[in-house]
């Protein structure tokens, strides 16, 4: 029988290199984490609760911590720990995991760019010095929780996150003056402006509804003085051209009235198109 043990990250702000702030937060939540004490006698398994033993924590001999470079200009330049921004223009990257003993532990290089031997090198040297001074960091971490939690305290990220909430920050607690508060708030009505229009009773536009006032008058498809200037342009355009048809209308009448008096017209009621049959030509005889 084994312990299975489950880390899952949760990216709460992503500003670039997620990739080594990933690393350090999962190498520390390992370092934190405490399983229950056991015991076995014979083949008799024993889970200890917290009440009963102390947690023990996990057997971790070394800490690997990542460590990114960002080329520009095929390698020309070399940046440590890129931003976002950064990273959205840079030609490449280059992660290296080693740990405080400078074993490398993995490497991956990743986009278009060819690295020479050297660059590799430097790129190691950096990161030995990079990994040495994170270690450090994460192990007085460790030590000042540790410290804190046997005082019975909290420390780090549980200290500045009361109410089990991740975005509140510690306040003292502050009391309320709750005395005199009919006469405060007798004052601030008196010196606050009467309001324009009072309805003492609601008024029922019909069963089973009611209203508090009026509201306000709706000014939705109100038109604005340039939209009615071009309103009115527009209506007199329109006018003109009721005219002008009307006046081809007149003009059109009076034509055909001339011409009824000169010739008769003859209208066909029939709706029906003139249809055409075409019929199949005679095919040549053939001679010998």
């Amino acid at each position: 029988q084994v312990w299975q043990i489950r880390l899952d990250l949760h990216l709460l702000n992503h500003d670039g290199n997620i990739i080594d702030a990933a690393s350090i937060a999962g190498i520390v939540a390992l370092c934190h984490f405490r399983r229950p004490d056991v015991s076995v006698q014979g083949e008799e398994v024993t889970v200890y609760t917290p009440e009963e033993r102390d947690p023990v924590p996990l057997s971790i001999h070394h800490m690997p911590i990542c460590v990114s470079f960002a080329f520009f200009q095929q390698g020309t330049y070399l940046l440590v720990d890129p931003s976002e921004r950064e990273e959205r223009v840079m030609d490449g990257v280059l992660v290296i995991a080693m740990n405080k003993h400078r074993e490398i532990c993995t490497m991956q290089s990743s986009g278009g760019i060819m690295l020479v031997k050297d660059q590799v090198l430097r790129c190691s040297k950096i990161t030995a010095v990079k990994v040495a001074e994170i270690t450090e960091l994460i192990q007085k971490a460790l030590e000042n929780d540790q410290k804190v939690r046997k005082e019975g305290g909290k420390f780090g990220f549980a200290e500045s996150i009361p109410n089990q909430k991740i975005t509140a920050f510690k306040m003292e607690s502050a009391a309320v003056d709750t005395n005199n508060v009919e006469e405060q708030a007798e004052e601030i009505i008196t010196k606050a402006d009467p309001p324009s229009e009072v309805f003492a009773k609601p008024i029922l536009h019909t069963p089973g509804t009611a209203q508090i006032g009026e509201g306000i008058e709706n000014s939705w498809g109100d038109l604005e003085e340039s939209d009615r200037e071009e309103a009115a342009e527009e209506e007199g355009e329109s006018e003109a051209t009721a005219f002008e048809c009307q006046k081809m209308e007149t003009e059109d009448t009076s034509t055909m009235r001339e011409t009824k008096t000169d010739e008769p017209i003859v209208l066909s009621d029939s709706e029906e198109e003139e249809v055409v049959i075409l019929e199949p030509q005679e095919l040549p005889k053939k001679t010998r």
